[in-house]
């Protein structure tokens, strides 16, 4: 029998739960570590991966919005402009955009008034169709604005477009093509990882004929549109922003692992199976399923899958382009050189910046005062936009 240490709490999905007073120490010391991560010259960009990945993640929004920018090579201090309506003009997409958008409302917290979500509705607009008129190669495709809200409910307008333009040209390129194909070439790994880890599942599932068309919106929605509680999607976001492009893949196949009984129980048939596997859990142990995934990853990478598997080779470009994103990221410097940097430019557009910055601090005193949920932390995130340093005093106030 396994014995169990008597201090250790077993929750009722059979994990064990680690005491109280230990996993405040493990949470102090992880701020610590993320505080020197983001104070070193260049950024301790491995630090900050590893702090994303753990459990927990990253612990709290201020956090988020201290590494997540960093995570994608986004600096904090040059932001783009705020969008103007000029780009929804003639926009080929805008349509399905608002369509999308208006029926996005259970991505926003339960509570908020129709004319708050209103005004965060139209900016989820506005961010989209800037991107798109911005980048020409992207094409707009349902489930994106499912990523955008994400990143807007937690580091506001401005940040939000610097973010997903940057996550967009790289981790969700593929999917942001004019045809399914490039999406339907990841989906296409999926079976070969079921197969390395449990052939008798893989097996059943072939003779079901099912597919993998039940994973598509989990892949390309990074699981934003199938789950209901935010605090779980936040925790998947920090693992795959840390992550390789296709952990998003590995996770959707560490689900249908963890349901292999539930699968094999149905009826071997393809509505069976497609039904089941289409309805996602929502008290998954996420913790656990994070570190198979990336066990998963390291064990069986797509260049082993390709080879064992004989996927049709196909040119990724999400794929291709993700070692020069990871070079690139080692060479940030850290917010107290970028802050430097911004106050030494032309006066001009120093003004220009500071009056941007003061226009998104006046909209996020008012979306305080609506009184938005504070662990989604849409309100006061201007602070760690542009301005505050992530003082030692401030990580003193969490011990």
């Amino acid at each position: 029998m396994k014995r169990v240490n008597k201090h250790c709490n077993v929750t009722g999905n059979g994990i064990i739960k680690k005491p109280q007073g230990e996993q405040e120490s493990r949470k102090k010391e992880k701020l610590v570590e993320i505080h020197q991560a983001l104070n070193s010259d260049p950024v301790d960009i491995e630090t900050l991966r590893r702090a994303a990945v753990s459990e927990g993640g990253l612990l709290t929004d201020e956090i988020r919005r201290k590494v997540w920018p960093k995570l994608l090579s986004v600096n904090v201090y040059d932001l783009p402009a705020k969008p103007g309506k000029d780009a929804r003009q003639d926009h080929k997409d805008f349509n399905q955009v608002v369509l999308d958008v208006r029926r996005s409302m259970r991505r926003f917290p339960k509570g908020m008034r129709d004319d708050h979500r209103g005004v965060l509705q139209e900016q989820l607009i506005d961010i989209i169709l800037f991107i798109l008129k911005r980048n020409p190669q992207l094409h707009y495709y349902q489930g994106y604005h499912d990523i955008v809200v994400t990143f807007l409910l937690v580091v506001g307008e401005r940040m939000a477009i610097a973010m997903v333009e940057t996550l967009s040209t790289h981790h969700l390129r593929d999917f942001m093509d004019p045809t399914m194909d490039s999406t339907k070439h990841i989906l296409n790994y999926l079976m070969p990882i079921l197969e390395q880890v449990d052939p008798e599942l893989h097996d059943f599932m072939q003779r079901a004929e099912v597919g993998t068309i039940f994973a598509l919106s989990w892949l390309i929605t990074w699981y934003g549109h199938v789950l209901s509680d935010f605090r779980h999607v936040l925790r998947l976001y920090d693992f795959f922003l840390a992550s390789h492009p296709l952990m998003a893949i590995y996770f959707a196949a560490v689900i249908v692992l963890h349901r292999e009984k539930e699968v094999k129980r149905c009826d071997c048939d393809m509505p069976s199976v497609h039904q089941l596997l289409s309805q996602i859990p929502q008290n998954l142990p996420y913790e656990e399923l994070i570190s198979r995934a990336e066990e998963l990853l390291k064990h069986y990478p797509p260049t082993l899958l390709e080879k064992r598997a004989a996927i049709q080779p196909r040119k990724s470009l999400t794929i291709s382009s993700f070692q020069d994103f990871q070079r690139a990221r080692l060479q940030q410097r850290p917010d107290a050189v970028l802050r430097r940097q911004l106050q030494e430019r032309p006066p001009a557009e120093l003004a220009a910046v500071e009056d941007a910055a003061a226009t998104e601090t006046s909209h996020l005193v008012k979306m305080a005062v609506w009184g938005i949920s504070a662990t989604l932390g849409a309100a006061a995130l201007a602070v760690a936009q542009t301005a505050l340093e992530w003082a030692p005093e401030f990580l003193l106030q969490l011990f």
